[in-house]
This record gives C-alpha cells, structure tokens and sequence, in this order.
C-alpha cells in the first residue's frame, strides 16, 4: 500500500529536509520509476530551484540483469538481480552526495559511496557483461519527460504481475510510454547522462 506525501514542506532549511521520511514517501513496490518521479514531484512542491540539486539515476545493463545487494526483497547476503532499478541522487553543495532508494536496506539518504560500496560492491568481481551502468537525468527533466503506461507489469493474458499505484499513469503531452528510454544504457538514446560504476563513483563520490 502506498502512503501520500506530506501535503507541507518541512520549514527547516536544512538541505536533506525538502525529501520526507522514507516512511512518508508515496511508495508502490516494484514501480522504483514511479517511486522516485514522486519523490522528484514532492521536492517540486517545496520549491522549484530545489530540482537542481537532485537526479533520478536508473540502473541496468545490455543484459537488463544488475545485481545489487542490500535490497529488502534480498535473501542475507545475497544480491537481488533486476532488470532495472531506479534511485534518486542528491547532489550536495558541501561535497557529501547522497543517495535516496526506497527499497534498501540501507540507511535514507545513504552516503554516495557508501551505498556504492554496499549496494553495488565492486565491478571487478562481476562478469563484464553484467557491470552496472547508470543514467543520471535531472529531477526538471525526469518530471517533464517521463511517462509510462505500465504496460511492462502485465502478463501475456493482460493480467498485473504487480500491483499498480492507485494514482493515475504519468504520461506527457509526446508521449503515453517511453520507460525503455530511461532503462536503454545506449548514451544516444533517451535523456541524462550514462555512466559506468566507476565513473559514476568518480564523478559524485565525496570530493572532500
């Protein structure tokens, strides 16, 4: 079940205060997409300059298989394998970057290289053709571009694999579906920028 967003802002001006407790946040499982566009919509809400400081960053490969441990639908110390996942990036003006995902077990916001180190361990131990690779899209471009009719959680026979959200689909006005844009890792296609695990540790790691 799904809970709703604060309909107020915190006041505090600390810069983590504008993204609500995890247990606050509007939550569907395994619509990690659908999760992080509301989390992106919440922090619009509070104030539209704050956008710039945060990106939706999805996660997948050629073979749409990304391992990534600490995940709660995991089993101990064993990495969950998904197609895609799709977290939310704080990029912070004091050199500490920090990483909201609603379905780990990790602390939220995590530090950027912890959850590196933890969620997604090192490449170097990974068969190359399943090394993650990321896409960073800002917060303004995810919320004016994504859409997506759900049609990838049905079934052949037209039946939910998982419960949608209660809210109606997001689309925009060009387009009804374009999820395979965010997940393709093909740098010519879709929005943001792509990166490999360690680029993306080089490029927002703690600089301090």
């Amino acid at each position: 079940m799904s809970a709703q967003l604060p309909s107020l802002c915190p006041p505090a001006p600390h810069h983590l205060s504008v993204v609500p407790s995890r247990s606050d946040c509007t939550y569907t499982s395994c619509y990690c997409e659908e999760n992080v566009w509301k989390l992106c919509e919440h922090i619009k809400d509070c104030g539209q300059d704050l956008l710039e400081d945060f990106h939706a960053v999805f996660i997948s490969n050629d073979q749409k298989m990304v391992p990534i441990w600490k995940q709660q639908s995991g089993r101990g110390d064993e990495p969950v394998v998904w197609d895609y996942h799709v977290i939310l990036l704080h990029v912070s003006s004091d050199g500490q970057n920090y990483i909201y995902d609603l379905d780990t077990l990790l602390p939220f916001p995590c530090p950027v290289d912890t959850y590196i180190q933890e969620a997604f361990k090192c490449d170097d131990d990974i068969h190359p053709a399943y090394r993650r690779k990321l896409r960073a899209v800002p917060a303004d471009v995810y919320l004016k571009t994504f859409a997506s009719d759900r049609s990838h959680m049905k079934d052949s026979s037209g039946k939910w694999q998982k419960p949608p959200p209660s809210y109606s689909c997001i689309e925009t006005a060009d387009s009804k579906m374009n999820l395979d844009d965010f997940i393709s890792m093909n740098p010519k296609v879709g929005w943001g920028s792509v990166f490999s695990l360690p680029g993306f540790s080089q490029q927002f790691g703690k600089t301090s």
